[in-house]
């Protein structure tokens, strides 16, 4: 899928901060989720026209945040976490092991046991939007521009 619109965000995104915008955009096709770890940044395409875009935490050193694509294979609204008994509200798990995408705090200096944290208002949007199945693509510094494909 070739990137086909880029938000227009004014200057970097702080922590807490996120852009959401579904005007002009297929209302359906496939929705492709990016991290870039080391923008510390999340991007959401549907049918390569990005509709959303956050300041993200992730896994701390000792529990990194597995790189690679991976598919959504589960959703829950309220979710505990069965290893550290922390809440992970609308939780989209990425894998077998307890990594996934949820609500947190977004703040500089905290870090994540491997999960991606994005501000709750964001979480309910891509929550709403996710379906069992998409794409999540981590990476660490690769960035994607207009007519880039999403996903090499």
């Amino acid at each position: 899928m070739v990137v086909k619109r880029i938000l227009d965000i004014p200057g970097p995104i702080r922590f807490g901060e996120y852009f959401w915008n579904t005007d002009d955009v297929p209302a359906d096709g496939p929705l492709t989720i990016t991290i870039d770890l080391e923008a510390e940044t999340m991007s959401v395409f549907r049918d390569g026209y990005e509709i959303g875009a956050t300041a993200i935490l992730y896994g701390a050193d000792e529990k990194p945040t597995p790189l690679g694509v991976h598919k959504i294979t589960q959703k829950k609204v309220h979710h505990i976490s069965n290893l550290y008994g922390a809440p992970m509200p609308y939780m989209m798990r990425l894998t077998n092991d307890g990594v996934a995408i949820h609500a947190s705090e977004v703040e500089m200096g905290a870090a994540t046991h491997g999960c991606i944290g994005v501000p709750l208002p964001f979480a309910k949007l891509i929550f709403a939007q996710a379906k069992l199945g998409d794409r999540v693509i981590i990476t660490r510094g690769k960035r994607l521009g207009m007519g880039g494909v999403i996903g090499n």
